[in-house]
């Protein structure tokens, strides 16, 4: 098992060149963005047919739809800035409610976003629900999801490329692929996932800001977060940064959000 993780660091190492947006750090992107669009696509739609969306005309709808309109305005905004577009190139962004009391949301490679009302009571009021939708937008932009496949691929199934493993092993692929990018309340156990989340957290802060959301507010909805989880933390907080850590570095890069924002 050490010679496998040894193996897997260093074929990293070679293959890594993209950069993620804000902290610079190398990226791994072994599979082709476009191919994970369409899983994301596919996925999205069974998950839609299975769990109705809430009607157009709930105010929880409107608002969901609302934020996630002006969040993606900011990304397009940012990233055209930096010169960093071909990020959501192909994505068709969609927002949808879910009634389900999991608190946990998502954002599928392509734009396809889903918020569960579990975590409503959380996010309180528009700008809270902005704090998520960020960060879960932020993973996609940041493309964490192909990260965390491309290391589940490698350490599940050997390494086989991502056509030959959808061919040869359909349903283990698409489970490898729900626990990357969340659905179903978890974001899988991946050592690196806490970096992950540190990014999606400060990215998501500039989305918000630059949407015009009070960036200051992530702070109070991670502090009521850490009061839920107890003993035993939500699945959406399964492999996230511990609630100090988190809010240290929140609190830490808000100077920095609160450029963006001109509320």
């Amino acid at each position: 098992m050490i010679k496998k993780i040894i193996i897997i660091s260093v074929l990293f190492a070679f293959i890594s060149c993209a950069k993620v947006p804000i902290t610079g750090r190398k990226q791994v992107k072994m599979l082709p963005e476009s191919t994970l669009i369409q899983m994301g696509l596919t996925s999205y739609r069974d998950f839609i047919s299975k769990n109705p969306p809430a009607p157009s005309n709930d105010k929880n709808t409107i608002m969901v739809k609302n934020a996630g309109t002006k969040i993606t305005q900011a990304v397009t905004q940012f990233l055209k800035g930096s010169k960093q577009s071909k990020r959501i190139e192909g994505f068709k962004w969609e927002y949808n409610l879910v009634n389900d009391p999991t608190v946990n949301a998502w954002c599928m490679p392509g734009g396809k976003v889903v918020v569960y009302s579990g975590i409503l009571a959380l996010t309180q009021d528009e700008t809270g629900l902005a704090v998520v939708m960020g960060h879960e937008i932020a993973h996609a932009v940041c493309r964490h999801g192909n990260e965390r496949m491309s290391q589940q691929i490698l350490i599940q199934l050997g390494g086989i490329g991502l056509a030959l493993a959808m061919s040869q092993k359909p349903q283990e692929t698409q489970n490898i692929f729900l626990m990357c990018y969340g659905v179903g309340g978890t974001l899988g156990s991946l050592a690196y996932s806490r970096v992950h989340e540190y990014e999606a957290d400060k990215l998501g802060l500039i989305f918000m800001a630059m949407a015009g959301y009070n960036p200051e507010v992530a702070v109070s909805f991670w502090q009521r977060m850490a009061a839920m989880g107890g003993a035993k933390p939500p699945q959406f907080l399964s492999t996230h940064p511990s609630d100090e850590n988190r809010i240290k570095e929140l609190r830490a890069f808000l100077p920095t959000a609160k450029k963006y924002y001109k509320g």
